[in-house]
């Protein structure tokens, strides 16, 4: 099920009643029915692959628990490796496994050796990406004595398999997220009201912004040969806005939830499209997988320190394996690279961290410089994301091809009518506009739709509820699947 279905909405329903009117006062029975809610959640799409989860989630528990008994170095390493091996070993298989002897048969086919494909027909587990890292952390932060081990099976199980953020994240770190189901929840009135809040914003965003411009995207990314180069920008542009839309919308609703249920999670996205340069995108964008790749990889391999070249080859790596993480194609790697080679510049001369604080704090506009910084910002990442969403490498060098032609100076608006779906185009830029400009008021907060009550009349805030659930209805697109569940 997914979020912005009926089914899914039901389920959190008869969930909530169960877990707050029923279990309140009884944390491991709790736990246990979350763990049981979390496991019908994940087995709606298919319960074959519920082994994984409960094999990664025996593993990395049984590897916590021995870390925590054994001081001989060498006993330690082996168990640390243990839970490397199997995690990312899972991942080989289900996600790389056939990337990898396609390339391989390939190569091999160039220096004239015939090699018998072995290629499987593996379906991808939805999640995997996110609940293998999720506890491969618990077992390397175990390992570095960052935490101690947990002996609470039930707990464990239940951090891993947690439904709100079990398939697309956030990654949550054991030190964050674990404790809260060792200590007893209270349901809090105002936590709730902001989970539902946010849980609104995320199905606008996920709805109406970027079901809306899947629309185009699939069409002009599917016939870009047809299309000028102006239309071909615009596919880009509503790319960005949609898988924006799309995953910033899915943690919205997953953090949302888990207020509800009485959790925090960490925060996912912070507004990346008012980023002032690449190095500010990504600390803004997937904050989750950022964090996580910095932690447990960038900074063992040496992060910033050493030589210039040993400061720019950790960077390419580290983009490099991100890209790897998305998908197996060598599209997304060669956004890593292309985005490592955008963020490099920034990292050499020290330049990096020069945008931290918020654009534009405490103003309403931002200045020339600001906006000029955002737009070019903005525009990089849109000319990466068209690497991304494309098919194959030909097919991205093709768009470009197009894209920078003489074509790039005359107007989209014909072929949008010529594609029969210019009366769409006002609806969603409309939205667009009521996205950006929100966003843009509440940069400051954690999402959206944090509306101070008292500060903001009651009735003025039902008003803005209500014109969100009628867009969200009237305005609806096709209903997609989120995007990073293929991930």
């Amino acid at each position: 099920m997914i979020f912005n279905s009926f089914e899914f909405a039901i389920f959190v329903a008869i969930a909530f009643g169960v877990y707050w009117l029923v279990l309140r006062s009884n944390i491991a029975q709790q736990n246990a029915f979350l763990l049981v809610a979390s496991y019908v959640f994940y087995g709606w799409w298919d319960w074959r692959f519920l082994s994984l989860i409960i094999a990664s989630t025996i593993i990395d528990y049984s590897v916590g628990l021995r870390l925590s008994r054994k001081s001989l170095q060498k006993t330690r390493i082996l168990l640390l490796s243990t839970s490397i091996v199997f995690n990312i070993g899972m991942l080989g298989v289900f996600k790389y496994y056939n990337f990898f002897m396609d390339n391989l048969v390939s190569l091999m086919a160039t220096l004239g050796i015939d090699l018998q494909e072995s290629s499987l027909q593996l379906v991808l587990p939805v999640g995997i990406s996110f609940y293998t890292f999720q506890t491969l952390s618990y077992s390397i932060d175990v390992y570095k004595k960052r935490i101690e081990p947990t002996s609470d099976f039930i707990a464990f199980a239940a951090f891993v398999s947690f439904f709100p953020q079990l398939v697309a994240g956030p990654i949550e770190r054991a030190s964050n997220l674990l404790p809260q189901f060792l200590k007893k929840r209270e349901f809090t009135y105002d936590k709730a009201v902001d989970g539902m809040r946010q849980i609104l914003w995320g199905l606008f965003k996920k709805i109406v912004i970027a079901d809306n411009a899947a629309h185009y995207v699939n069409d002009i990314f599917s016939n870009y040969w047809n299309y000028n180069g102006s239309t071909l920008l615009l596919g880009g542009v509503f790319f960005a806005l949609q898988i924006y839309g799309d995953f910033s919308g899915y943690s919205d609703v997953a953090i949302g939830v888990s207020r509800v249920f009485g959790f925090s999670l960490k925060r996912n996205f912070a507004f990346p499209y008012f980023s002032r340069d690449i190095a500010e995108f990504w600390r803004r964008w997937h904050i989750s997988l950022s964090s996580w790749f910095r932690d447990y990889l960038y900074i063992p391999i040496g992060g910033s320190q050493g030589s210039r070249v040993q400061q720019a080859r950790n960077i390419l790596l580290i983009f490099v394996v991100s890209g790897l993480w998305h998908g197996a194609n060598w599209t997304f790697i060669g956004w890593g690279l292309l985005n490592a080679i955008f963020i490099i510049p920034l990292i050499l001369n020290g330049s990096n961290r020069r945008n931290v604080e918020i654009v534009a704090l405490g103003k309403l506009f931002p200045t020339l410089k600001e906006l000029i910084s955002m737009m070019a910002t903005f525009m990089l990442t849109t000319f990466a994301w068209i690497l991304f969403r494309s098919e194959s490498i030909t097919h991205a060098f093709q768009y470009y091809r197009v894209l920078f032609s003489s074509s790039l100076l005359l107007s989209p608006i014909g072929d949008l009518r010529a594609a029969n779906t210019g009366y769409h185009i006002i609806y969603l830029l409309f939205s667009i506009v009521i996205l950006m400009s929100v966003e843009w008021i509440q940069r400051s907060e954690e999402h959206g739709l944090r509306l101070d009550s008292d500060k903001i009349h009651k009735a003025f805030r039902w008003i803005i509820y209500y014109i969100i659930v009628i867009m969200c209805i009237a305005i609806s697109g096709v209903q997609q699947e989120f995007i990073y569940f293929q991930f």
